[in-house]
């Protein structure tokens, strides 16, 4: 059935009403055992005195979060502002060498922050994948690239090298995996796209240029090869009308929700609740739906706000970064389900529509998808929790596939076409609510832990079978209902006008 089915405005509104009080009154749950536990021992190290004005203590559990925005903001702002500030000027001298001014103030940053030992250990990663490159065989520049990245991501190989980096300070650690493993993950792509290239070959200093882009190098998010390379190196620098506005729009929005977040820390201790399990226990079924659902949410507006600050600086120096991943409240499907568009885009490119092809095969589709989470878990880190998350996203990802397959055979398929496409929309709704609470659960593990993940899951649905899973379905459907209402008004708006028919000649 197609995605332009309506629904009754009277219905739509019934489900904005249900999903509203639902969502204030999970939250009200929340800030109440917020306000009545912030005295627990197990409160005091991820707590701290907020904002005067409101007269309450603060949130400061997500180190990542307190160290973008808080601790060292001056320090990342300092570093942003001067590339913005070096590549302005030296981009109006000389546009044709920008991408090399880039990689010259990118460099030499990441030298003075990390020190030479740093910079030596990344260009001697550098340069053995861009020798295996110039063998153009993917199989061996995956092979090569994933060697490097495990050498990042396991012991003894990453105590070995991490003790080449001298010095002490708190950023140290973070700064050193993040730039190495995105410096690995650029050095693929680069080799990759290296192996397509039909006539001759990319040159070291292209990597260099691409992998010395100061806002990328630290934190991401990962801009393929082939985009950065034609983006960095087009002499064309002019905007296109209201460009400048709505970059300046697209930071304030950001620095709206810097705020937001922060005041609703005040209030939803929504980070630091989770680790107490004793306190998990004593909570409704209703606190911990709406808990595991607002850290889901929480998790993709601090990856949309940070990328967002990078794209921001990266949109001024004239390139077209990976978008913001999807909001989490708009994922009923595993196929879109990511917290970082740029990794997905690249495990997306080079494995799981390279070997998936259309998606169709189920596989296909199986191999494609072991391959790609198989990446994604050397990219976090191999772990327990790590291949639990891996093993039920995977699942999922193949699981909605061969539902998609039964319900396209008949009987199923003749019931269905038999439907109105409202009642089809109704229908499926239902399946998508229970996929989008899969999607909740298996990727709760990553943000928080499985014994939490465990925790959440047999309350709601086995202690509180059945009232609590069907009140959390019941939100969730009136939920996924609105999320296609608005799918369905961008689709007519994405929809071409019909021709207009000619007027006929009147002489």
């Amino acid at each position: 059935m197609g995605i332009k089915a309506a629904l009754p405005k009277i219905e739509l509104y019934l489900y904005t009403s249900i999903l509203s009080l639902a969502l204030l009154w999970a939250a009200s749950w929340i800030v109440e055992a917020s306000s009545e536990n912030v005295q627990r021992k197990s409160f005091k190290e991820s707590m701290k005195p907020g904002w005067h004005y409101f007269g309450r203590k603060m949130d400061v559990a997500d180190f990542e979060w307190a160290m973008w925005f808080t601790t060292f903001r001056s320090h990342i702002l300092f570093a942003l502002s001067g590339h913005v500030i070096f590549a302005k000027i030296c981009s109006m001298i000389s546009p044709k060498h920008r991408s090399l001014i880039y990689m010259l103030y990118g460099g030499l940053t990441v030298l003075i922050i990390m020190g030479w030992t740093y910079v030596s250990l990344i260009l001697s990663h550098c340069i053995v994948l861009y020798s295996v490159a110039l063998i153009k065989r993917k199989w061996l520049c995956f092979l090569a690239g994933l060697t490097s990245l495990a050498t990042f991501k396991m012991d003894p190989f990453v105590s070995w090298q991490a003790g080449f980096v001298t010095g002490t300070f708190k950023l140290q650690d973070i700064l050193f995996y993040g730039g190495c493993g995105f410096s690995i993950m650029r050095c693929m792509s680069f080799a990759l796209e290296n192996c397509e290239k039909k006539d001759g070959q990319y040159t070291f200093m292209d990597l260099m240029k691409y992998n010395f882009y100061l806002p990328f190098f630290f934190f991401g998010p990962i801009m393929t090869f082939d985009r950065f390379h034609a983006q960095a190196n087009n002499p064309d620098l002019t905007r296109k009308d209201r460009e400048m506005w709505n970059i300046f729009i697209h930071a304030l929005v950001h620095l709206g929700a810097i705020l937001v977040v922060d005041v609703l820390f005040h209030y939803l201790y929504i980070l630091t609740i989770p680790t107490d399990m004793k306190l998990v226990k004593e909570l409704s079924d209703w606190s911990l739906a709406g808990l595991a659902y607002f850290n889901l949410v929480y998790d993709w507006v601090k990856a949309a706000v940070m990328f967002g600050v990078i794209n921001t600086v990266s949109l001024l120096d004239h390139l077209d970064p990976p978008r913001p991943p999807k909001c989490i409240t708009m994922l009923y499907v595993f196929a879109e389900t990511h917290f970082d568009r740029g990794i997905n885009d690249w495990l997306c490119k080079y494995v799981y529509d390279y070997i998936g092809g259309n998606h169709d095969g189920i596989f296909k589709e199986l191999v494609a998808t072991i391959c790609t989470f198989s990446i994604t878990t050397l990219w976090l880190g191999p772990c327990e929790l790590v291949y639990v998350w891996s093993f039920f996203n995977c699942f999922g990802l193949n699981f909605e596939l061969w539902v998609a397959k039964l319900f396209s055979l008949p009987p199923l398929s003749t019931i269905e076409g038999l439907m109105t496409e409202a009642m089809s929309r109704r229908i499926r709704g239902l399946f998508n609510a229970v996929n989008f609470w899969q999607i909740v659960l298996y990727n709760v593990l990553s943000l928080n832990s499985l014994e939490f993940a465990k925790l959440v899951a047999r309350r709601l649905l086995i202690k509180g079978f059945p009232v609590s899973p069907i009140m959390v379905l019941l939100v969730t459907y009136c939920g996924i209902q609105l999320i296609k209402e608005r799918e369905r008004k961008l689709a007519l708006l994405e929809e071409p006008e019909p021709a207009t028919p000619g007027k006929p000649k009147t002489s």
